[in-house]
């Protein structure tokens, strides 16, 4: 609950109601069976609390709700674990966006550099990911060096539970074309925001792992 996307989510929905937690716990709230559900219905809803599932209590309509969700896309740089979206290759040539002691960091990664008149150089082109690959963490370091923002922060509405104790399953919702293959160049960075973004990471990673014990 950490993530600074969901709480703004929260914070513009905060006339309503959003619950994340364990789904073995919520389904038992609701009820797992017909025989102790709290209202009529409620236990064939609890079935699909599967995965990283929260539920959402509002007074808003069906239309407001599918419309805002279904608009909301916010771009995030993908971590190791996720699955790469797309084919990404880096073109070859200089990369004066970088500063001449970074290319040691860049080789490190695996990237074909070298220093040309103390501009970093990239030797011939580079694949950093395939599309449906699950990225690594020196994948997912390189997509963020060059500031490709792979990763699409949304929330998608699944079903509706409604007073009247009907359950409607959305499984139409549109989902973003993506191409299969771009090429990319770096972006200029400042190296110091680099450095802090990388240490936000790393707590954050120690955060999880705290949660996990």
């Amino acid at each position: 609950m950490r993530n600074m996307q969901l709480k703004d989510v929260r914070q513009e929905w905060n006339h309503s109601r959003f619950f994340f937690g364990k789904n073995k716990v919520m389904a038992l709230a609701l009820g797992r069976t017909a025989e102790d559900e709290f209202k009529d219905d409620l236990h064939k809803l609890s079935k699909h609390l599967r995965g990283q599932t929260g539920l959402l209590f509002t007074n808003k309509t069906k239309e407001d709700v599918l419309k805002f969700f279904d608009d909301y896309r916010i771009k995030d740089y993908a971590r190791s674990g996720n699955q790469a979206t797309q084919t990404v290759v880096i073109e070859t040539g200089p990369v004066p966006e970088f500063s001449h002691s970074m290319e040691p960091q860049l080789r490190k990664l695996g990237l074909p550099t070298t220093l040309n008149k103390g501009v970093i150089t990239l030797l011939r082109e580079y694949q950093v990911c395939e599309k449906d690959d699950t990225l690594t963490p020196e994948q997912a370091r390189i997509l963020k060096l060059f500031g490709h923002q792979m990763a699409d922060f949304h929330i998608s509405v699944e079903g509706m539970y409604t007073p009247e104790g009907e359950l409607e399953l959305f499984n139409d919702r549109p989902e973003p074309i993506v191409p299969p293959k771009i090429q990319i160049k770096a972006k200029l960075q400042d190296e110091d925001s680099i450095r802090i973004e990388d240490n936000d990471d790393e707590e954050e990673s120690i955060d999880e792992d705290e949660d996990d014990t």
